[in-house]
């Protein structure tokens, strides 16, 4: 179908000449947008910015005659309704547009805690070091005279109230005549500050959302799925895309599998239907697939989904999602129980293997586009019965060196070493909840045994042991009684010789001795649960 053609106008607006048309009601916030979601520290780094007369990034609005769903509140602010005629909607700058309309609109007295404070952001007058960030929030009750709210800059008479102020208050009525000078300068930077602006006339939603990705180069930048949500937006839904996507993942987290990350259910979403490279996804020609039953594509990801994570969970022996290896392994097993809901034992032993052979190698590292596209096909060929997952091209790699969880390959060893010594014992020899300790921690659950030598980062130095505040791990072993010891240590995959090593303070023999027993035995386990999975270096 032949779309209307648009065209792009660039032009630079006063900051408050923007304020004004969304205090209008003409410039709108589509529903399709991400929430408001900026921190404190980013709210004062762009005033900042301004005051500085740096860029803050240009802003993308689509002028249309087309009605969509908008929001009728920006930073918390009554909007009035849409008027007729021609609409502009805000595609690019949403954090940035509401942080200034949120904290430079007159609005009621601050409240006297609370997260409505944020709007409420003051210059400080008087400073003496121009590199200082000048602007704060202010959290406690009337803040000092010498704060210039910034909700006055832009009028008139607020400014002048404010001036009278400095020139009463007995801390600052001294100055007041150089103070109310400064405040002068700072409104007049704000008020005089200009911002570009790229307007799209005409087109529909489709093309302008690609011209946002084009375009966007400031800000948070937005993700595939969030990109998809607004081509897939439609004005009878309450819920876009990216809302699904949201609440699949509670649902997940509810299951006892929390943190999965929105790409990879996005990705399953498109996986299933239809798209095979997952990693660079075409965002119109999947929203054009899926527009037409968005609701069946979430709900069969999600039933895919919880099968994968089931899987994970009971038969991969994953506690917690964030120690799956890699994101395209929960896209690939979901793929698989989309077409293959019930698999019979012999499947069940097979992808147990793959996800193993999987985790070892580098296949997935780096998000190899092709190599994910080749398992894809493997995957569905595999589970509707025309192939066998084969480890043609995947090699095992050794035991990395450094504990970094960001590395897939460590996280493997991390699994296995969680699956392989089982059940670990606090100090006290009692079982650590060790699912719980590891969701609630994360990599930080893993300690330093030993420090003050060069390859403390090793991987082998690092058990899950919780200890008393202040107190190391190795202090907190060798102040156990002996037996007690050698019933903790064991648990912990120390071998006797790594015990000797650390009684006696050779902190580096202990590092190498737990080095080498770790690596034979994760080495065994590889060979005899992968056969056909060779060493990189074979």
């Amino acid at each position: 179908m032949q779309t209307e053609e648009f065209t792009v106008k660039p032009e630079v607006l006063l900051l408050e000449q923007l304020l004004e048309e969304v205090r209008s009601g003409r410039l709108r916030i589509p529903r399709f947008q991400r929430p408001y979601v900026w921190q404190p520290h980013q709210m004062l780094d762009l005033f900042d910015s301004i005051e500085r007369g740096y860029p803050i990034g240009s802003i993308l609005i689509w002028e249309t005659n087309l009605r969509l769903p908008t929001l009728d509140q920006v930073a918390e602010i009554d909007v009035p309704p849409a008027p007729e005629g021609q609409l502009a909607y805000l595609l690019d700058g949403h954090q940035r547009l509401s942080t200034l309309f949120g904290t430079l609109i007159r609005r009621p007295e601050p409240p006297a805690t609370g997260a409505d404070r944020r709007w409420w952001i003051y210059r400080t007058l008087g400073a003496t070091d121009p590199r200082d960030v000048r602007f704060q929030h202010w959290g406690r009750s009337a803040p000092p005279a010498n704060l210039l709210p910034m909700q006055t800059v832009l009028r008139t008479m607020d400014f002048l109230g404010y001036a009278r102020r400095l020139a009463r208050d007995p801390s600052t009525a001294e100055d007041a005549e150089i103070l109310v000078d400064e405040a002068e300068q700072v409104a007049q930077r704000i008020k005089s500050y200009k911002i570009p602006v790229f307007r799209i006339f005409g087109g529909d939603l489709d093309r302008a959302v690609r011209a946002f990705a084009r375009v966007n180069s400031s800000g948070l930048q937005i993700r595939p799925d969030q990109m998809v949500s607004a081509l897939t937006y439609r004005p009878e839904n309450t819920e876009t895309l990216s809302d699904r996507i949201n609440a699949i993942r509670e649902s997940l987290g509810d299951s006892g599998f929390g943190d999965i990350g929105a790409e990879p259910v996005f990705q399953t979403i498109a996986a299933l239907a239809g798209e095979d490279d997952v990693q660079n996804l075409r965002w119109a020609a999947l929203a054009e697939r899926i527009s037409g039953d968005v609701d069946g594509a979430i709900a069969q990801a999600e039933v895919a989904l919880h099968h994968a994570v089931r899987f994970l969970r009971y038969e991969a022996g994953v506690p917690v999602a964030w120690l799956v290896p890699y994101p395209q392994q929960i896209v690939l097993l979901a793929a698989f129980f989309h077409h293959r809901p019930d698999p019979d034992g012999t499947q069940i032993r097979e992808l147990t293997r793959w996800f193993w052979r999987t985790s070892w190698s580098t296949i997935f590292a780096g998000g190899n586009s092709v190599q994910v596209r080749r398992a894809l096909h493997q995957i569905r060929a595999f589970a509707t019965g025309h192939a066998t997952l084969t480890s043609q091209g995947q090699y095992a790699q050794p035991l990395p060196e450094r504990f970094d969880t960001s590395d897939g390959r460590v996280r493997a060893f991390l699994l296995w070493e969680l699956n392989h010594f089982g059940q670990r014992n606090g100090l006290d020899g009692e079982p650590i909840e060790l699912v719980e300790l590891l969701a609630r921690s994360g990599p930080a659950a893993y300690r330093r045994v030993v420090t003050g030598v060069a390859n403390a980062s090793n991987i082998a130095n690092r058990i899950v042991l919780p200890t008393p505040p202040g107190v190391s791990v190795r202090d907190a072993l060798l102040d156990l009684p002996p037996r007690l010891l050698r019933a903790v240590v064991v648990s912990h995959a120390i071998p006797p010789t790594a015990l000797a090593r650390l009684v006696a303070d050779d902190r580096d023999g202990f590092i190498r001795e737990r080095t080498a027993t770790l690596i034979r035995l994760e080495r065994e386990f590889i060979e005899e649960t992968g056969a056909e999975l060779a060493w990189e270096s074979a």
